[in-house]
């Protein structure tokens, strides 16, 4: 079995390939693993590693569907009017216009893929990592994305929130 790689040359399946990773804020960091560039915007893919009590406060895609699957550790997830426990090998579709949120409870690292379909949100992720001086109201109406609410429990650390 063979994978595809940016540069188009198949390589075995186990082959590690370089990656960027970039924090979103302490204890939180992603890699985009496919750019809506390389697929003409159909979609974007990315990984996230999360640490103990790290999340996002409730927010809304109103462009994407958002899909997880959990590779690693577990995810809880609050979406619409459902609450989940997400464990490893999990998958969690969250729809375009659902309020939605997740944390990391547990003590071990999350690890999972998230993708967004259609792409173009991974800008958004390089932007805030960036930290430049940024309107985050702006850059969030921008992607179509409204954050609404806090965190799913005190003390989970967000973008908005981060650790000290």
């Amino acid at each position: 079995m063979n994978i595809e790689t940016k540069s188009s040359k198949a390589l075995p399946i186990g082959h590690e390939t370089k990656s960027e990773w970039s924090e979103v804020t302490p204890g939180e960091r992603f890699s985009i693993r496919v750019s809506s560039k390389e697929t003409n915007g159909a979609y974007s893919m990315l990984e996230v590693v999360a640490e103990h009590r790290n999340g996002t406060p409730m927010h809304i895609h109103q462009n994407e569907d958002e899909h997880f699957i959990i590779l690693e550790g577990s995810a809880y997830f609050a979406y619409g009017d459902k609450t989940v426990d997400a464990p490893a090998g999990a998958k969690v579709t969250v729809g375009k216009g659902i309020l939605h949120a997740w944390c990391n409870l547990s003590k071990s690292p999350l690890r999972m893929l998230v993708l967004f379909t259609p792409g173009g949100i991974d800008e958004l992720f390089r932007t805030i990592a960036k930290r430049g001086v940024i309107n985050e109201a702006t850059l969030l109406d921008k992607f179509g994305t409204r954050m609404v609410g806090p965190a799913l429990f005190d003390n989970i650390y967000t973008v908005f929130s981060p650790r000290s």
